[in-house]
């Protein structure tokens, strides 16, 4: 049975992962780059995903006993995501590519989230909400495509969340421990109010916006409130605002299958509120293993896999990487 390996560099993670061509799929090996300070610098990334690449390969195919002869295909993440990251995973690929004679696929990064939880969840048709540091869109497959049907107008709410955690003196990754922090908050407060501490509210139509929120909890501490106190608030109203742009596409498409995706998807809060809102429409939610949530080669391999099958094979001269790749850039002609 073979093996189709998958490479994830978009961002902070860099990832080997696979699925066997029968979907049974194989945990990732991976590294995260962690700045010493602020957010994250493309290049250092960069530097960080090409020093690991060799000896993360040999740990993934060792820890896995995948001989490499088993290897049927590579594929890997070609956008979007930050381009100098994105040229260290597709480097490794055309020379895994050239070395063991295999062929490339290049997929959507975006559209891995949604098929890794597809498979994961045994969902069919879903509305995707795609929570991630980098995005944030809400997504239904309609014509042969993914249709953002809503997305972030400024930055994504990991985004969001990590820049508030800087200004805190919280290191990268922010979005568990404000997490940790809203949840003994609650747990001392059990009658907490949100009118007490009142943040922006982004959604702009079928769109939202977090960078309003994100000053105004800044300020929110400046003036006192304690940092658990705004943590709290800050969960509430921004993962708020992105349910109810679900709930809205739920009922625009007529779908009644919720799937989180994204690092921020392994935020328990938002998990619990996406529940209670199915719940109530009398629709279903999902979310993968919290590894499948955030950034991980076996989801470029799972969506390779299924292009694959539909002979969706990338070519040398097109492997070039595309950093602003759109979600609905992706023509889906699999089930």
């Amino acid at each position: 049975m073979g093996v189709i390996l998958g490479i994830e560099s978009t961002a902070h993670t860099f990832s080997f992962g696979g699925v066997y061509s029968n979907g049974k799929t194989i945990s990732s090996t991976s590294a995260l780059f962690r700045p010493e300070e602020g957010g994250i610098h493309p290049r250092e990334a960069a530097d960080h995903h090409s020093l690991l690449s060799g000896n993360l390969f040999k740990e993934f195919i060792t820890k896995n006993d995948i001989p490499v002869s088993e290897i049927d295909a590579i594929a890997f993440s070609q956008g979007p995501g930050l381009g100098p990251c994105l040229r260290v995973g597709a480097s490794v690929a055309r020379s895994l590519s050239e070395k063991i004679s295999k062929p490339l696929i290049g997929v959507n990064h975006c559209v891995a989230h949604i098929e890794i939880g597809r498979l994961q969840t045994g969902c069919d048709d879903p509305v995707l909400l795609y929570v991630s540091g980098g995005n944030t869109q809400v997504i239904a497959r309609n014509g042969g495509r993914y249709r953002v049907i809503g997305e972030t107008l400024d930055i994504g709410i990991g985004n969001m969340l990590d820049k508030f955690a800087r200004t805190q003196g919280i290191p990268f990754p922010g979005g568990p421990k404000i997490e940790k922090l809203a949840l003994e908050w609650l747990n001392n407060n059990p009658n907490a109010s949100l009118d007490e501490i009142i943040l922006p509210y982004g959604v702009q139509g079928m769109d939202l916006s977090f960078s309003g929120i994100l000053t105004a909890a800044v300020q929110k501490v400046a003036d006192g409130h304690s940092l658990q106190e705004v943590c709290w608030s800050l969960q509430e109203h921004s993962f708020s605002t992105c349910i109810e742009v679900a709930e809205r596409a739920l009922a625009h498409t007529g779908k009644n299958e919720l799937l989180l995706g994204g690092g921020v998807a392994c935020n328990e809060r938002i998990r619990e509120m996406s529940e209670l809102m199915c719940i109530d429409r009398g629709a279903k939610a999902f979310w993968p293993e919290k590894q499948y949530c955030i950034d991980n080669g076996t989801m470029i391999a799972e969506l390779g896999r299924k292009m694959i099958k539909h002979n969706l094979y990338t070519k040398l001269e097109d492997s070039a990487i595309d950093p602003s790749m759109r979600t609905d850039h992706a023509e889906v002609v699999w089930d």
